[in-house]
């Protein structure tokens, strides 16, 4: 093999590890990036800064609250997150995995919350947030959605019909 060809094919090998070092540190930081996000909302939550919480949503987030229909619109999330802190002594999440998309614009975060209420409830369960990183470079929730991993509480009304089963 001639010396050119060798040298040209290990410059070739090398400057392919670089851009995967390259793209790996960029995964890692955006990583970081939309994980750091998240810690500052729980902080935010835990606070009980409603203003501030409501702001880490886009403009067109939808949460999907457990047993309740799907919340579309920034009023609606306000209003949904105004309930939750005035119940609550206590809240935070952690978040346990992020998938940043190839493109870089967004992430799919999951991971665990508590919470304690104000009758000294408690309860415990995960999450799954889709994050969208907006032309400002400012990480924003586009949909969250959560549920207890407590067991099922009954209906406390009786079901459809029982009048008629008596």
């Amino acid at each position: 093999m001639k010396p050119e060809v060798l040298f040209l094919s290990a410059y070739i090998a090398l400057l392919s590890f670089a851009f995967v070092s390259t793209a790996a540190a960029a995964d890692s930081k955006l990583e970081k990036a939309v994980r750091d996000a998240d810690a500052e909302w729980s902080k935010v939550a835990a606070a009980k800064d409603l203003d501030r919480t409501v702001a880490f949503y886009a403009d067109d987030a939808v949460v999907l609250p457990p047993n309740q229909p799907a919340v579309t619109n920034k009023d609606g999330i306000r209003n949904l997150w105004k309930g939750f802190l005035d119940t609550l002594i206590d809240i935070s999440w952690k978040t346990t995995r992020v998938e940043v998309a190839k493109s870089g614009d967004m992430a799919v975060l999951t991971g665990t919350y508590e919470m304690t209420m104000k009758d000294g409830s408690k309860d415990k369960g995960k999450y799954c947030e889709v994050w969208q990183k907006k032309a400002d470079g400012k990480w924003k929730v586009g949909i969250d959605m959560f549920s207890s991993d407590l067991p099922a509480q009954p209906a406390s009304s009786p079901g459809p019909g029982a009048a008629e089963r008596k």
